[in-house]
C-alpha cells in the first residue's frame, strides 16, 4: 500500500473503484504523476475507464476523454496535431489503454500512429486478457493461461508488441513493470522528452483474472521479471538496451504456481514455456550486443 500512496497525491483521486490489488492502478498513478498537469489523456472502454469516469465525474485532474476501443492512438494523434497547429508545445498527449485495446482491437490505429511518428506517448497496461468484460483471451494472453475463451489454456505465444514497435522504427519504446516502479518512472521521464512517438508496455497483474491474492500483485510482477517471463528493456532509435539484467533467472514454475490461470498446465507445457522464455531472453541479449 505504501507504493500506491506515494504516487497517489495530486492528479489522481484517492478513492477509485478498481479491484483490490489492481496492477493498472499502480501504472496510471505513476504515469500521470510523472507526466504532470500539462497532460491530456485518451482512455478507451476497459478497466481504465474507472479513471475517466462517468457523466460529470472523473478520477483524474487532467483533461481527457473516453474514446472508442479501437482508436485511442488516432484520437491522441488528432489532439497532438491540433495542439501543434495552435503552437502549444508544452502539453503531453497520452494514450492509455489495456492489451485488448492495444494488441488486438486498437493495433491498426496504433500502427498508423507509429508509422507517422506522431508526437504522442502511448501506454499499454498489459493484464493479458479482456478483464473488464469477463476475462476473455487477448493477443497478449500468456501461453496456456486460462481465460473464459481459452478454458483449456491458450495455445500459442502472445504477440511481441515491443518488437512490433521496433519494426515501426519509432524513437522510443520500453517495457516496464509495476514490480519495479522506479524503472517505470525513469522510462516515463524519457518518454516525455521524446520528439515523436513513445510507446510503453507495462506488466500490470490482475488478481481477478490471474487468480492470486490481491496483496501479491507486486510479488507476481517481480517474479515475472525475475523468471524472464517479462523482460525489462528499452529500444532507443532501434538500439536495444536491457534495463534489468537477471543473471540467475528463477525457475518459471515459481511464477506459474501462485496463479490459478496456469493450474491446467502439464509438465510438458511448463517445460515448453520455460524453453520459450529462455529463447526470448537469449535473443534480447543478442540484440543488445549488436549495438555495443
Amino acid at each position: 500500500m505504501y507504493q500506491i500512496e506515494t504516487v497517489s497525491k495530486g492528479l489522481v483521486a484517492h478513492g477509485v473503484s478498481t479491484c483490490h490489488g489492481c496492477g493498472l492502478e499502480f501504472v496510471i498513478r505513476t504515469v500521470v504523476e510523472e507526466l504532470g498537469p500539462r497532460t491530456i489523456i485518451v482512455i478507451p472502454p476497459g478497466c481504465s475507464a474507472v479513471f475517466s469516469g462517468c457523466s460529470y465525474e472523473t478520477a483524474l485532474k487532467i483533461p481527457g476523454f473516453q474514446g472508442n476501443l479501437e482508436n485511442t492512438a488516432a484520437y491522441a494523434a488528432g489532439i497532438s496535431r491540433s495542439l501543434r497547429v495552435q503552437g502549444i508545445e508544452d502539453v503531453h498527449v497520452l494514450g492509455f489503454a489495456g492489451d485488448g485495446a492495444t494488441v488486438d482491437i486498437g493495433l491498426q490505429a496504433l500502427s498508423g500512429a507509429m508509422e507517422r511518428n506522431e508526437n504522442i506517448i502511448y501506454v499499454c497496461y498489459d493484464n493479458e486478457a479482456y478483464m473488464n468484460t469477463g476475462i476473455q483471451g487477448s493477443g497478449s494472453t500468456s501461453y496456456h493461461a486460462w481465460t473464459t475463451t481459452t478454458p483449456a489454456g491458450k495455445k500459442g505465444m502472445p504477440k511481441d508488441m515491443m518488437m512490433i514497435a521496433k519494426a515501426h522504427k519509432i524513437p522510443y519504446a520500453a517495457s516496464a513493470s509495476v514490480g519495479y516502479l522506479d524503472d517505470l518512472k525513469r522510462k516515463v521521464k524519457k518518454a516525455k522528452n521524446v520528439k515523436g512517438m513513445a510507446y510503453l508496455h507495462v506488466c500490470a497483474p490482475c488478481p481477478t483474472g490471474w487468480g492470486y491474492k490481491p496483496e501479491d500483485t507486486v510479488k507476481i510482477a517481480k517474479l515475472a521479471v525475475d523468471t524472464g517471463a517479462w523482460a525489462l528493456y528499452e529500444i532507443e532509435d532501434g538500439k536495444v538496451h536491457i534495463t534489468k539484467n537477471v543473471a540467475n533467472r528463477k525457475p518459471i514454475e515459481e511464477y506459474l504456481k501462485i496463479q490459478k490461470r496456469f493450474r491446467g498446465m502439464s509438465d510438458d507445457d511448463i517445460r515448453y514455456l520455460g524453453e520459450q522464455v529462455a529463447k526470448n531472453c537469449d535473443e534480447l541479449e543478442r540484440l543488445e550486443k549488436l549495438y555495443q
